[in-house]
């Protein structure tokens, strides 16, 4: 292009040129030998055929959806909720209860005592407050020397290896025989001295690094204790030489703890596994794993309670404390009890102001007003009685398949 003047070349020309451009371009759709209209058909029917495939992809989701939501047992995930908010709140406010307003504290907290120390302080007799299941198990004058007797014992008549014999068994429980199929041997053993009898075990446990479930003291378990196999409902107190062991609302993860149960007697060092049947499945799922560390019905297992209270008047050692209790009769029946803060002071019960639970305490130092106020209360309990020896067994693998 050669520019000159406007007057050799002008606006006008290009637009010329534009045009003839735009007469070249052809429509799609447009063209003489329909081409275009075919290749529109096509692409609605390809995009019929993807919104087809996409309400099938739906409607298989929403099938798997319904599938999985068959297999969930909905009252047991709200448990297992419960359960473990009930444990976080263990885990932030140990020992912890609230008193109740339209029961007395005084009936509300039957039985529990306070200690000035939970370490050094005496406990009652241990034959004072058994229940009446203590009646029917036995306990040893010397456990460990009976032991060392019957270890010893070799005298035992009983058939020699290699033998075949023929065993008849009587006084079978229906329980029993409806649980013997043939496809699951039956195991038979000897029974050393007094291994017959009932008594309290003790077990040394640890939780199990895999077991992520919630278990809540007097919760029915399943033990595997040596060759012996029974259902207990256990109670958890911390491993300690003391002569007085705090008990455990929950199972604690990372740490040995103690659990109790009615069972028969057998002679430590015993290995032991710990399990919970899954309820919807029937599976077992390994809870902790441990030994038998003893038989002893005079373990002192002591259950802490703290009821707290908040200060609302405060004059240097002097606090009107309120939220503790709820009437004036509840305040003198624990009035000699001792207070202590999670500040660190110390102080007791002056005297009740009014009907309605307030109350004038004196401390050893001046109180804050963020503090809060504590009393402990204990006492002793006991395994529950839920002892059996036929326990479920879990779904072979064939049935956890056909249940999937």
């Amino acid at each position: 292009w050669i520019m000159g003047s406007d007057d050799e070349v002008g606006v006008g020309d290009d637009d010329d040129d534009d045009d003839d451009g735009d007469d070249d371009q052809v429509a799609p759709g447009n063209t003489s030998d329909g081409e275009g209209e075919g290749d529109w058909e096509d692409m609605e029917e390809e995009s019929e055929s993807e919104e087809d495939d996409g309400e099938s992809d739906e409607d298989d989701e929403d099938e798997d959806e319904g599938a999985y939501d068959d297999g969930m047992d909905m009252a047991d995930e709200e448990d297992q909720l419960k359960r473990l908010q009930s444990q976080r709140d263990e885990e932030l406010y140990p020992d912890e209860v609230d008193t109740p307003m339209n029961i007395p504290a005084r009936l509300h907290f039957a039985g529990y005592r306070g200690l000035n120390s939970f370490r050094s302080s005496p406990w009652e007799s241990p034959e004072v407050g058994i229940p009446k299941d203590y009646d029917r198990i036995f306990q040893f004058q010397n456990y460990k020397m009976l032991k060392k007797a019957a270890l010893k014992d070799e005298s035992l008549e009983g058939a020699l290896p290699s033998w075949y014999v023929t065993l008849h068994i009587v006084d079978v429980s229906r329980e029993v025989a409806e649980t013997l199929t043939a496809d699951v041997p039956l195991v038979v053993f000897g029974l050393l001295r007094h291994e017959h009898k009932m008594s309290v075990l003790n077990f040394s446990l640890t939780k199990h690094a895999s077991c992520a479930l919630s278990i809540r003291s007097e919760d029915n378990l399943i033990f595997h204790c040596g060759w012996r196999r029974f259902t207990a409902s256990a109670i958890f107190s911390q491993h300690t030489t003391a002569n007085k062991h705090k008990a455990e609302r929950f199972l604690p993860a990372g740490t040995t703890v103690v659990a109790s149960v009615y069972g028969p007697i057998s002679y430590a060092p015993i290995p032991t596994l710990m399990f919970s049947q899954d309820m919807t499945t029937g599976q077992h799922v390994l809870v902790g794993t441990g030994s038998l560390l003893s038989v002893d019905p005079t373990r002192i297992i002591v259950q802490k309670a703290i009821v707290t209270g908040h200060p609302y008047k405060i004059n240097r050692r002097v606090a009107t404390i309120r939220y503790m209790f709820f009437n004036r009769d509840d305040i003198m029946f624990f009035k000699s009890i001792e207070l202590w803060t999670k500040h660190g002071r110390r102080g007791h019960i002056k005297e009740p102001l009014g009907t309605h639970g307030h109350m004038k305490c004196m401390f050893n130092r001046s109180l804050k007003a963020q503090d809060t106020v504590c009393m402990s209360l204990y006492r002793r309990i006991f395994p529950k009685w839920s002892f059996s020896p036929v326990v479920q067994s879990p779904p072979t693998v064939e049935m956890a398949m056909a249940m999937e």
